[in-house]
């Protein structure tokens, strides 16, 4: 036996397929699912998906109920992100505060040893005894950014089977078992939002908190009316509905001003930022001389950049080629060669 191991279950095939691959390595599997937007005793249909597919595998599941500590910790900060001019990634934060420290409490409870998901990287540790998350095999389906705020403790505690293999091994493997999710397609990027989030941040906050207000240029000029600055982000040229002869992007969003600041393509690139909230991972605190890979989004291949030290909590992040749209509220994510080095928060 290789020990016992609390797998986060989702009702999709990654998750599906962890827990599969770790029965078979001999682990005690225990399946896990967090209900983050009903209230006990309703399960939404992946929860019961999830069942499923454990009754499938054999395995003992449970359903945690945690809409309080989601909406407290998750969702009321996305929205307050938003009134601030920023965007926020909810599922950075949600994956250290929510579900692995719900799936590490579930493994204490049942004295497992470990906790997993059905994320596309691998935990591994380093010669300086720091664990880290390194790239998935597959580069497509690679989720490393999304986990760059998970601590040390954490991560120690954590298998990732689903990071040695290709979504089409994935699923090959799932349908090969017979398991219910070998079809089913992938989630959506933010869990509780059904269609958008415009629609989601008016349903929450009425159009008085989204009031409009000016578009402007960087000289101050006013070129027109916005619809609220929670409706943009920076680097937007789509949906701003502005007539000025010329494409314009969203450059800043000054949300004590109520203003959208307009400009061309070339005034969204910079070549620095500021960023906060760091998480060190692979390292105790950044080198200076080193020189990282940089991803400022999800979907960014990364770019070579330095840190600089500010103050206990801050680093600029100067890049050596510019960047697209370094957005507020977004996490930066540093690597060395394939594996996390930090995260932080830009400010």
């Amino acid at each position: 036996m290789s020990g016992s191991v609390v797998v986060g279950m989702s009702g999709g095939v990654d998750s599906a397929v962890a827990a599969c691959l770790l029965k078979e390595q001999g682990y005690d599997v225990v399946g896990v699912t967090l209900e983050m937007w009903r209230d006990e005793p309703n399960v939404c249909e992946d929860g019961l998906e999830a069942k499923e597919i454990c009754e499938q595998l054999g395995i003992p599941h449970h359903i945690i109920f945690f809409k309080k500590e989601f909406e407290e910790c998750v969702v009321e900060p996305f929205v307050c992100e938003y009134l601030h001019g920023r965007t926020p990634n909810p599922c950075v934060l949600c994956n250290r505060n929510i579900k692995w420290a719900a799936l590490l409490k579930k493994a204490h409870e049942l004295h497992a040893e470990f906790v997993a998901t059905g994320h596309y990287a691998k935990v591994m540790r380093l010669p300086n005894g720091r664990y880290t998350v390194f790239a998935s095999e597959s580069k497509a389906k690679d989720q490393t950014y999304v986990l760059c705020q998970l601590t040390q403790e954490q991560l120690s505690h954590t298998l990732m089977p689903v990071g040695d293999y290709e979504k089409e091994e994935i699923r090959s493997i799932a349908a090969a078992k017979g398991l219910k999710a070998a079809t089913k397609k992938d989630s959506q990027d933010i869990c509780f939002i059904d269609d958008d989030y415009h629609s989601f941040l008016e349903g929450r906050l009425g159009k008085d908190l989204l009031p409009e207000g000016n578009f402007v240029l960087k000289d101050g000029t006013v070129v027109g009316r916005h619809k609220g600055i929670a409706n943009y982000t920076i680097g937007q040229r789509k949906g701003l509905n502005i007539a000025l002869g010329k494409p314009v992007f969203v450059t800043a969003i000054n949300a004590k001003k109520n203003e959208i600041v307009l400009g061309d393509d070339n005034d969204v690139f910079s070549d620095t930022l500021l960023a906060d909230q760091w998480n060190m991972i692979a390292e105790e605190s950044l080198d200076e001389e080193k020189v990282y890979l940089g991803k400022i989004r999800y979907s960014h291949k990364g770019s070579p950049c330095k840190a600089k030290k500010i103050s206990d909590s801050l680093y600029r992040i100067d890049f050596l080629e510019r960047v697209r749209a370094v957005t507020p509220g977004q996490t930066v994510a540093l690597y060395e060669k394939d594996f996390l080095v930090a995260g932080g928060i830009i400010k």
